[in-house]
Parts: C-alpha cells; sequence; structure tokens
C-alpha cells in the first residue's frame, strides 16, 4: 500500500514486526479516564451533528458546528491543522471514501450519504469515531451499505477483549462485508488512538499477512473503522491532496469507534447512546 503521507489514516502502512510491538502503549486508569472524557466529547459532537444535518446546509457549516462545541467542552479539534488538514472534521459524500474537506460549495442534498469524521484532543489525549448519515430518503442500496457498514463494526469489536488478536476483528468485519455483497477498502485502516490521533497498531479490516497478528491487551485503546465500497476496492486521491473516491464513482460508507480492551470484553468510549 502508497497511501500520501500527508492522509489522516498514516497507519495504513505496513511496519517492521518489531517496531509495530514496541509502538503500542497501554493506557493507565487515569489516562483511560481521560480518555473516555475526550471521547464522549466526539460521541456528544457526532451525536449532535446527525441530528441537526438538512439538505441545504453545507459541510462547512457542519465543521463549524463540530469546532465551536468541542472547544466549548474545552477540548482543541484533533484534525484541524493537522498535517496541513484545514477542517475540524472530515466530511465525505457519496462516493467520496474518506477525507472530504468541509467547503461552502459543497452543498448537502436529500439522498446524500454524508460520512462525517471528527476527532478531539482533551488533557493531552485523543477520541475519534466517525458515522455515516443518511441525509433524508436514500435509495435501498444506500440504506443498505450504510446499515451494514455499522454491523461491520460492531462484528469487529465483538471480537475485542484480552488474549484475542487483531485479524479476530478483521476477519469478523470482512466476512460480515462480503456476505453482503460490498467491499472492504483496503488503503485505509484503523489504528490505536490515545496520546497521538494515529498510533501503533493498524487495525486492519480484512485478512492480511502484511502486519504481525498483534495479540490485544488490556488498557490498549483502538479506533476501528470499517470503510465498505458498494462497487470496487480501489480508491484514488484528488488533487486537493486528501479526498479519497471510490475509482468508480460507487457509494461508500465508515464508521468507527474508539474502544477500549478490557480483561474480559471491551468498551466502547464513544458510544453516542450514552451522551
Amino acid at each position: 500500500m502508497n497511501i500520501l503521507s500527508n492522509l489522516l489514516y498514516q497507519h495504513s502502512q505496513p511496519k517492521p514486526a518489531n517496531k509495530q510491538r514496541r509502538g503500542i502503549e497501554i493506557k493507565s486508569p487515569r489516562e483511560i479516564d481521560i480518555m473516555r472524557q475526550s471521547a464522549k466529547i466526539v460521541a456528544t459532537v457526532l451525536k449532535e451533528i446527525s441530528e441537526m444535518v438538512t439538505p441545504g446546509m453545507t459541510t462547512a457549516d457542519l465543521d463549524a458546528y463540530a469546532e465551536k462545541r468541542i472547544r466549548e467542552m474545552g477540548a482543541t479539534p484533533s484534525f484541524k491543522g493537522y498535517h496541513g488538514f484545514t477542517g475540524s472534521i472530515c466530511s465525505s459524500i457519496n462516493n467520496e471514501v474518506v477525507h472530504g474537506i468541509p467547503s461552502h460549495k459543497k452543498v448537502i442534498r436529500a439522498g446524500d450519504v454524508l460520512k462525517v469524521d471528527t476527532g478531539a484532543y482533551y488533557q493531552g489525549f485523543h477520541g475519534d469515531s466517525c458515522i455515516t448519515i443518511a441525509v433524508g430518503d436514500v435509495t435501498p442500496e444506500a440504506a443498505k451499505l450504510i446499515r451494514v457498514a455499522e454491523e461491520a463494526l460492531y462484528k469487529g469489536i465483538e471480537q475485542v477483549k484480552a488474549g484475542a488478536y487483531l485479524l479476530d476483528l478483521a476477519g469478523a468485519i470482512e466476512d460480515h462485508v462480503k456476505a453482503n455483497g460490498f467491499s472492504v477498502v483496503e488503503e485505509f485502516t484503523g489504528h490505536g488512538v490515545g496520546r497521538n490521533l494515529h498510533e501503533e497498531p493498524s487495525v486492519f479490516n480484512y485478512r492480511t499477512r502484511e502486519m504481525p497478528n498483534v495479540k490485544l491487551r488490556a488498557g490498549m485503546t483502538l479506533a476501528i473503522e470499517p470503510i465498505l465500497n458498494a462497487g470496487s476496492k480501489h480508491t484514488k486521491i484528488l488533487s486537493d491532496r486528501w479526498t479519497a473516491v471510490t475509482m468508480d464513482r460507487a457509494l461508500s460508507a465508515q464508521f468507527e469507534h474508539t474502544v477500549l480492551v478490557t480483561d474480559d470484553g471491551y468498551e466502547i468510549l464513544t458510544d453516542r447512546t450514552k451522551v
């Protein structure tokens, strides 16, 4: 995989095995408490955005709202200024896969499949999450894509516990996506999250031998984020050097949670149902 160095998901590129193991952080109870707060801020913002989106708004409107709310809650936007990214959210519509740049020129329309990804930096730690929103009435294919993307996220999360392996997550996600006739985007992956927005390990959404099969330990915090295309898995980067789109112009959907590994399972830190 060869991804531009300024993309948000830098951990989509394979790393040597020794670096992979050495770089994984185990968070302390104090650090986990802080991450619960940063993640709660992210969950709150995404829940509010999902409830306010209407046709005629622009993605810049959503971006301004997200930044305002993140700062009101005592945090700073994780994305803004990250490797030169100008927004507090990534806003990607329809065939845009990830990293869409908010713009006053990008008007949200009824029937759109809208991805909103955002992060918050609070007291030294990041939270990170993404949702896909059906704007008004969408096509049956779009509705199914969105549903399966969210289901795939939870299929992966259900595998999380100390002693499990990252490829357990990857396999569960891949199997559910393919069983429903969609493709898994391979150029972008999930990642560790904590002091840095992107940390080790890379969290793949498909089975691969390109990375060591990391064993999970309690205290790891992972951003798990399957990205699904209705057509081909292949993507390309637009001339803005950020926005990734499907090669065949098919729809794309994504969901993401920041998840804590526990001894007997997991805790979804960005759970929108708890804010």
